[in-house]
């Protein structure tokens, strides 16, 4: 099969398998268009059993619906296609050349010798707004042909308009037939291109583009796209979670905003902006129109007067709009921008302007946007706003947007696999990104926030033991312990536990989390990782450090051991410290967990026994010979040991259960969710969203936001669709639709067009 060229919009070069749908409704249907289709590879002899393999699954439903219409693909081989037709029966159709799609010309054509009449005809398919410009002026047949052509295009673009706002992803077929001196002429330049070592892509975009003019419209075809299940609802909870997202697809401007309808991006009440213009200046002049309205209907405008003392947004860097965490006004708002009105607003000189309009924006939809386009729009808003940007797609049109982006998320299917091989993660269904994000995005940002204080603060901890040591050893560099013990302390006695914790914590179940998608804003607003978490955590370590060196000094205080066994106490009362301090900052213990820190103390134990009972280090007057079993014999040592671990954590525990009790984060309050009954659980989440637990902050520009029962938040940029190819037929007046019929589960075949998601954090 060859590229797919839905209107503007890239398909991937992989192969699929796409099984057999059952019998399809017939309808009316140009015998031509199965010609100008490039596709499967050879079938089965019997049409009842014959199956196709298709590059993309829009070429496959173009040619089962043909096959509805009794018009079908036997084989296709490198030279020839073999087509049964009802009345002419098997004709083979010589294939002299195939254009492949690419992005700049948004169609592709293949070039035949027709059986019959023995002339070479070309076949184009593409974005309708491209063929359109393609085709013939005027008709060397006389008038009352011409007539007739301008007859078909009116109709088929009335055909087009309607499919559009169906949803429908759209193309246009036309042909052109050509003689055998044009055709030669035309392969030796061809030829030439190819063969060419400097500029060879502008030469052969030119060739391609001196054989597609001078077309005669033969009709359109109209293909949906079903969402994949869970589409709306991975959206609407992708909202929630303080994500703003935009679409960016190749569909032309009524299929896209039919779609973003179908998937919740955008709402019946929305108010939709839409930029389509064709210069510069217009396109300029429209987005401060624009611009001014929703800045004028700002509710914060209102509030700012009354309070001028009121506190402004953060200023981003560059001087541009940093994208709101949420919004929640009295109205929502949609823009609706084309590619080539992107075009301008990429253009440096608009690029403020653009970003400040869609910082007002609840939702974006960039339609016929090509591959360079997407990911210019990832780079403009990954490098101008304080936001981490996330893209997602299935094709090969998404790659390069994936590769920019910070995260790139590829889909798997029969899209082929170029997504997937450029992407950080693959997931199967789009629907599996709210988890990855909402669940494994907030643990994974909890536990790297919290073992990165942890190791902060246990090293401060344990080598502040040697500073404070100094003072009383005229800062010699001597040490109290013995250097076997301080080369294992970290390596062995304390590396366990925490990595046990970075690879099980679990703050809140994923149950609660994607029921609570708001709870994913605390990893954006840092709440884990904050400057003052930070230095409360190092002040925390200084203090522990201060208690396990000085409870010990003072108990032994006038005393006659040796600075080993001096050193041994604090080393233990440390190694307890250290450890129970990652208990009290744990969510989830477990089973494990205990084994994990019971194999660190006794590792501990076991080698001070040995290592005492060895004398590996004997060096006189102190050495470590037999400390630790002295120790063990002597009552004081177990009370020093425990009365300076319960002193050094009671800051820390008497923290956390007044942070727990008295100022209970959204996250401490779902953790409690976790131990209720769920019924009880039902009930308390109904209870929590009445009232409003969550919070809510006010948005830059408010104009598109609704003070709605559910939060909608926005803080990035996304384009999310997820879509099933549906092989079905319909023709009226020379234009050919396909439409969505009962299949087998097994034929459908899941679509997901670019997208790319931004989140602050």
């Amino acid at each position: 099969v060859e590229e797919e060229t839905s209107p503007g919009s890239e398909r991937p070069q992989g192969s699929g398998d796409s099984p057999c749908p059952p019998d399809m409704e017939k309808q009316n249907s140009d015998p031509g268009l199965p010609e100008g289709e490039t596709a499967p590879s050879p079938g089965q002899p019997s049409t009842s059993t014959l199956c196709y393999e298709a590059e993309s699954p829009d070429e496959a439903a173009l040619v089962y619906a043909a096959r509805a219409y009794q018009c079908t693909l036997r084989s296709r081989t490198p030279e020839q296609v073999v087509v049964d037709f009802a009345a002419l029966g098997s004709l083979t159709f010589q294939l002299l050349h195939i254009l492949p799609f690419d992005s700049v010309r948004k169609r592709m054509s293949v070039v035949v010798r027709h059986p019959l009449s023995n002339q070479v005809v070309v076949y184009t398919k593409g974005a309708d707004s491209v063929i359109m410009e393609l085709l013939s002026v005027a008709s060397p047949d006389g008038a009352s042909l011409e007539k007739q052509q301008m007859i078909i295009r009116e109709k088929t673009q009335k055909h087009l308009d309607d499919y559009a706002r169906r949803g429908l992803r759209t193309l246009c077929i036309a042909k052109k037939v050509m003689s055998d001196a044009e055709y030669a002429e035309w392969l030796r330049n061809h030829f030439l291109a190819e063969t060419s070592i400097d500029h060879r892509e502008e030469l052969l975009l030119e060739s391609a583009m001196r054989l597609e003019n001078k077309l005669t419209l033969l009709g359109a075809t109209g293909i949906e796209d079903r969402l994949q299940e869970g589409v709306p609802e991975s959206i609407e909870a992708l909202q929630k979670a303080g994500i703003k997202i935009w679409m960016l697809t190749g569909d032309k401007q009524e299929t896209a905003v039919n779609i973003a309808y179908a998937c919740k991006l955008l709402e019946a009440g929305d108010k939709l902006f839409i930029l389509n213009t064709q210069s510069k200046d217009a396109c300029e002049r429209l987005m401060s129109t624009i611009l001014k309205e929703l800045q004028e209907k700002n509710p914060l405008k209102e509030l700012q007067e009354k309070n001028p003392a009121s506190p402004e947004p953060p200023s981003p860097r560059e001087g541009l709009p940093r994208l709101p965490a949420t919004q929640d006004s009295r109205l929502r708002a949609g823009l609706v921008i084309t590619g080539k009105a992107l075009e301008f607003a990429l253009q440096e000189s608009l690029q403020r302007q653009f970003l400040e309009l869609t910082a007002c924006c609840q939702a974006v939809v960039c339609c016929r946007a090509t591959p360079l386009q997407k990911s210019e729009v990832v780079k403009l808003v990954r490098n101008h706003l304080r936001v981490m940007t996330l893209a997602i797609g299935d094709g090969a049109n998404d790659v390069s947007m994936i590769q920019v982006a910070d995260i790139g998320i590829g889909i798997s299917g029969q899209e082929g696999m170029q997504a997937v091989m450029a992407s950080d993660f693959a997931i199967a269904q789009f629907k599996h990104l709210g988890k990855l994000l909402l669940v494994h995005g907030h643990w994974c940002y909890t536990r790297l926030s919290n073992m990165i204080l942890y190791f902060f603060y246990k090293n401060v901890a344990y080598v502040n033991l040697l500073f404070w040591y100094q003072f009383f050893c005229g800062f010699s560099g001597t040490s109290m312990t013995d250097y076997w013990v301080l080369i294992l302390f970290n390596l062995l006695f304390t590396s366990a536990p925490p990595v046990i914790y970075g690879v099980l914590e679990k703050d809140v179940s994923a149950e609660t989390l994607l029921q609570l998608p708001e709870l994913y804003k605390s990893g954006q607003k840092s709440e884990a990782y904050l400057p003052l978490t930070f230095w409360i955590t190092l002040l925390d370590a200084f203090y522990q450090s201060l208690v396990c060196f000085f409870v010990p000094y003072y108990t032994y205080q006038g005393s006659d051991i040796d600075i080993f066994a001096f050193g041994n106490p604090l080393n233990t009362a440390a190694l307890f410290i250290i450890i129970l301090h990652l208990v009290i900052e744990s969510k989830s213990l477990t089973w494990i967990h205990m084994l994990v820190i019971a194999g660190s103390l006794s590792s501990y134990f076991f080698f001070a026994l040995v290592f005492g009972a060895l004398c590996v280090t004997c060096n006189p007057p102190s050495n470590p010979y037999w400390i630790m079993q002295e120790h063990m014999l002597d009552p004081v040592f177990y009370l020093v040991c425990v009365l300076t671990t319960c002193i050094a954590l009671l800051p820390r525990f008497t923290y956390r259960v007044l942070q727990g009790s008295l100022f209970p984060s959204p996250v401490r309050r779902a953790q409690h969710l976790d131990r209720l009954t769920p019924e009880e659980r039902t009930e308390a989440l109904k209870k929590w969203r009445r009232a409003g637990m969550l919070g809510r902050a006010p948005s830059q520009c408010a104009d598109h936001s609704a003070a709605k029962s559910e939060e909608r938040a926005t803080s990035g940029l996304s384009a999310p669709l997820a879509m099933m190819s549906a092989p079905s037929c319909a023709v009226e007046q020379g234009s050919f639709s396909v439409h969505e019929t009962p299949l087998d589960s097994d034929f459908c075949e899941t679509k997901t067009s670019g997208m790319v998601g931004t989140s602050e954090g």
